[in-house]
């Protein structure tokens, strides 16, 4: 099992190329950046972890962020953890994401779904009603363009007859799709569309592993944002075969992210039997 890190990459902040070059040199296999436009001042939707931190609305675009990562790393992946896909457009979405893919050399990993702030979908002109099937052929008409010398793509939400649009990502047919959430209806999601599961840890998401092993009619691998800093939910996770097991750090100065890390590494650490 591999170990990656999560991070808000706000402007107050330590930077997106200092911090991945960071966990590079701290030997983890992934970084992953989270994505939100704006919130709404008039928010209505709940958040489950009580009062909605300032990081929220603090972030740097997201695919910008992406870039400055790569552009300061060598073997480091990075991904969208996760890209809120139906609040941008798709043509546009898929230029980027076969943009960043091609200018970091392959290792780039896109996290996708569709979010929780209602308030948020609307001003981009979503219905929160619709939004799994908006997804849905965002996903569809971004692997069309990406595949296909000439796409074109006929949806219910997306539609547009045949374009031209280069560069094709490095990885083919595109990066690894990573779908998040961990709704009712998120494994079918994950074997209509993507690569891979991408939910936020916790105790559900051993028996869901299960569920989508007896699923799948193919190989889909599970990747877990937000684990806990603990030995033992790491022997768990690898023992239900998870791929990579990713932490959220603080966003802050780098102290306060290098002490997010040594948390996180001391219980690699443990996990592995290194720690002394």
């Amino acid at each position: 099992m591999d170990f990656g890190v999560g991070y808000f990459p706000t402007h107050n902040a330590m930077a997106p190329g200092p911090v991945a070059r960071l966990v590079e040199e701290r030997g983890h296999s992934a970084l992953f950046f989270a994505e939100h436009t704006h919130i709404p001042a008039a928010r209505e939707t709940p958040y489950e972890g009580g009062e909605l931190p300032q990081r929220y609305w603090h972030t740097y675009d997201l695919f910008v962020a992406l870039t400055a990562a790569a552009a300061a790393t060598g073997r480091l992946r990075v991904g969208s953890g996760i890209c809120l896909l139906i609040q941008r457009d798709p043509i546009i979405t898929a230029k980027e994401v076969a943009s960043l893919d091609q200018l970091s050399g392959g290792r780039f990993e896109f996290g996708v779904g569709a979010g929780w702030n209602r308030e948020e979908m609307r001003n981009h002109g979503t219905d929160p009603r619709v939004r799994m099937s908006v997804l849905r052929e965002r996903v569809e008409a971004m692997k069309a363009i990406w595949a296909e010398e000439e796409a074109s793509y006929h949806g219910k939400y997306v539609n547009f007859d045949r374009i031209w649009s280069w560069p094709k990502p490095a990885q083919r047919p595109h990066p690894p799709i990573l779908v998040g959430g961990t709704g009712p209806t998120v494994l079918d999601r994950v074997l209509a569309f993507g690569d891979a599961w991408f939910p936020n840890y916790d105790e559900s998401v051993f028996d869901r592993i299960e569920e989508l092993r007896a699923k799948a009619e193919r190989k889909v691998d599970v990747h877990v944002l937000s684990a806990p800093a603990d030995p033992a939910v790491l022997e768990r996770l690898h023992n239900a075969g998870v791929v990579r097991a990713n932490r959220w750090m603080p966003s802050g100065p780098r102290a306060t992210v290098e002490r997010g890390l040594d948390e996180w590494e001391h219980a690699i650490a443990v996990f592995a039997g290194e720690a002394s």
